[in-house]
């Protein structure tokens, strides 16, 4: 006779805050995956870095000296591109977080579009249909990949989700590690872009399989979100990022001011960094540099997202952001101080504090609106916040902007870094909504010693 042992219950409650917002404590992440939850951070930045490795190969295709004739004429096939990624990310983030959309079947359909998109440039790269369907369907698979990578590893983090954040967004810098490499980039043009689009499906689906989310409200063991932890490094962390008073829709996120002002300091923050990135290898070509080495510097700082993220679990994520912010603007000024006088050493660690600063900038607002607005709808609100940070990166792949401002990069570099000093002070003025400030709180004129006297 053989007996079975029924399966085991797992024992969760709900707890609230003094604010009302709602906890589910008591299951594990191991309880609930089978496994630690550093994979939900693991393998997200693994189909992120697939993902941007196939974005590099498109440019390293297109500016390849022996490529089809046309090949490398037309511009628009790569804002088509980012465009579409922005399209997508909405209403990718509402069905995901309606349950008909799981993590998994949007990683799958991500891949599957990314790798129908690249075959079919690498197919017929002269085409008009190749290059829509690559711009249509590419961009959205990316789109769908990257909102559910950039947004899940917070959920399964709430109580340190700057560093898991910003280590997922450091994938988009080290994806571009394989073109540094001079072999690579002297691949023949569809040779290149049919394996980056096997590679990124490959990557994208592999990581997609295992990846699930967190029950909504889902807290994880260990600490109380409700009261200020008694030991001493967790009580000096946790005032600098408190949970959110509540976990807004996208309706109810719209209706404050903090999401717009949010959006502002995306966008100019982008459209900066874009624009420095574009013009810095151009510019050290007048130096006797070679546009591989800047490039190579901006990949270095891109992996600086980590150390930012980390930073702002403990001082706070919109002081960081503020930094971040602050540094971007320097680094144009000291691009520009560069450029008249020649210093091509300044102008290369300035390209990575840009890509340092850019990268740090994305992966704190993706953490900031999870802190202000709640988990439960990040990946909506997250899709709404992707089309502040691809609108410049379409502009500056898709038309000629960059070039024109190459013609002046004096004042070009000057704009964008008043830019950057411009988002320092809309971040430094975020608050979340719903939550007083200390300043705001008003003593009670007439305590109760007096009134009983």
């Amino acid at each position: 006779m053989h007996t079975t042992d029924p399966p085991a219950v797992l024992l969760c409650r709900e707890v609230r805050d003094r604010r009302g917002r709602v906890y589910r404590v008591g299951e594990s992440d191991v309880d609930l995956l089978g496994r630690g939850r550093i994979w939900m951070a693991v393998l997200p930045w693994a189909a992120v870095t697939g993902t941007s490795c196939a974005a590099y190969a498109y440019l390293a295709a297109r500016a390849a000296p022996g490529g089809t004739p046309g090949w490398g004429g037309d511009l628009w096939p790569a804002g088509l591109w980012a465009l579409s990624q922005a399209a997508v990310a909405l209403p990718a983030g509402r069905l995901r977080e309606s349950g008909r959309l799981p993590a998994r079947a949007a990683m799958t359909s991500g891949a599957l579009g990314t790798l129908l998109g690249y075959l079919a440039l690498a197919a017929a790269p002269h085409l008009t249909v190749a290059r829509l369907v690559f711009g249509l369907f590419a961009g959205a698979g990316s789109g769908l990949a990257l909102a559910t990578c950039l947004t899940l590893p917070g959920k399964w983090w709430p109580e340190h989700r700057g560093v898991v954040t910003g280590f997922v967004v450091s994938g988009l810098a080290v994806g571009a590690v394989p073109f540094l490499f001079g072999a690579v980039r002297e691949t023949a043009p569809r040779t290149l872009l049919a394996l980056a689009g096997a590679g990124a499906c490959l990557a994208v689906t592999s990581a997609g399989r295992p990846l699930r989310d967190p029950p909504h409200n889902w807290w994880p063991p260990g600490t109380d979100p409700r009261p200020v932890p008694a030991d001493t490094p967790t009580r000096y962390t946790y005032p600098k990022n408190p949970p959110a008073v509540r976990h807004h829709t996208v309706r109810q996120a719209a209706r404050t001011p903090v999401l717009w002002w949010t959006m502002l300091c995306l966008l100019g923050a982008a459209g900066a960094t874009v624009l420095s990135i574009r013009l810095q290898p151009s510019c050290g070509q007048q130096m006797g540099l070679s546009a591989e080495l800047v490039r190579s510097a901006a990949a270095g700082g891109g992996v600086a997202a980590v150390p930012a993220g980390l930073w702002s679990d403990r001082a706070g994520r919109r002081t960081v952001l503020t930094a971040a912010c602050l540094l971007l603007g320097i680094a144009q000024f000291g691009a520009l101080f560069a450029v008249r006088t020649g210093a091509a050493a300044l102008l290369l660690g300035c390209a990575g504090l840009t890509a340092a600063a850019g990268t740090s900038v994305l992966a704190l607002v993706t953490a900031l609106a999870a802190d202000h607005f709640g988990e439960n709808h990040s990946a909506s609100i997250h899709g709404l916040l992707a089309g502040a940070w691809l609108l410049p990166v379409a502009a500056a792949l898709g038309t000629t902007a960059p070039a024109t401002a190459a013609r002046n990069p004096h004042t070009a570099l000057l704009a964008a870094g008043c830019t950057g000093l411009v988002c320092a002070a809309v971040a430094l003025s975020l608050q979340a909504p719903g939550r007083l400030s200390a300043r705001r709180v008003v003593p009670n004129p007439h305590p109760l010693g007096e009134e009983m006297a």
